[in-house]
């Protein structure tokens, strides 16, 4: 086989958007790591800007204070799916963006323009970078909005009960039913935006990962992948 035909194979860029607790993350980091694709998670980005702001003492209820402090941080991505790494003007923020209170928070500052506009230019930079090998994008506007040429797109979605128990899993001590209703909350909140809400792209192959282990979610979406690079 040619190295061109190679090349064009593994150059393939997937977008993966769902709301949480779908398996979206796992199931990305599994899929670019298994088939040796660079990996980035755009929420991440997101929940990295909200604690730079409430570290710096921006009123993240008042979007104007969001939108004059949008340009101030300097986010990096690494793109290694087996230990993707974020900082914040240098510093490690990997384990400060997981905190409660950005979970809290981060609808409200990504749903400013000026946040999205910022750090969709990023994210399109870092697809761009990666694109020769190949790269999972994973957020919630990635196929509608960030990517809308990526050549595979696909919508992980799952009942709210099935998001919360996982949700639930992950966090010890956590309430069942309070997780599904911020979950709810924050579908709400993500997919009623006017800046690129969350929604299904019009080409993309909807997963409904209810009744799915993770192990034959992310199978089913290396198939997806794997079909599209031998159609490319």
């Amino acid at each position: 086989m040619s190295t061109t035909v190679e090349t064009a194979r593994s150059s393939v860029i997937v977008a993966i958007d769902g709301p949480s607790g779908t398996g979206k993350s796992s199931t990305s980091k599994a899929v670019a790591a298994k088939l040796g694709l660079s990996y980035l998670d755009t929420g991440a980005q997101y929940r990295a800007i909200t604690w730079w702001m409430l570290t710096n003492g921006v009123d993240v209820s008042n979007p104007e204070e969001i939108a004059t402090a949008a340009a101030k941080p300097v986010i990096v991505s690494g793109t290694d799916p087996a230990a993707p790494t974020i900082t914040v003007d240098g510093e490690d923020a990997s384990g400060p963006i997981r905190t409660q209170e950005v979970t809290s928070k981060v609808s409200a500052v990504s749903a400013v323009p000026e946040v999205r506009t910022l750090i969709t230019a990023l994210q399109r930079s870092i697809a761009a970078a990666a694109a020769t090998g190949g790269i999972v994008v994973e957020g919630r506007d990635i196929g509608t909005t960030v990517l809308p040429d990526a050549d595979l797109k696909i919508f992980l979605t799952a009942s709210p009960e099935a998001r919360a128990a996982r949700r639930s899993g992950e966090v010890k001590g956590s309430d069942l039913s309070a997780t599904r209703e911020a979950l709810i909350k924050r579908d709400a909140a993500d997919s009623g935006r006017k800046t690129s809400p969350l929604a299904k792209a019009d080409d993309a192959v909807e997963v409904d990962t209810t009744e799915l282990t993770l192990q034959q979610v992310i199978e089913c979406v290396v198939t997806l992948v794997e079909g599209k690079r031998v159609a490319a």
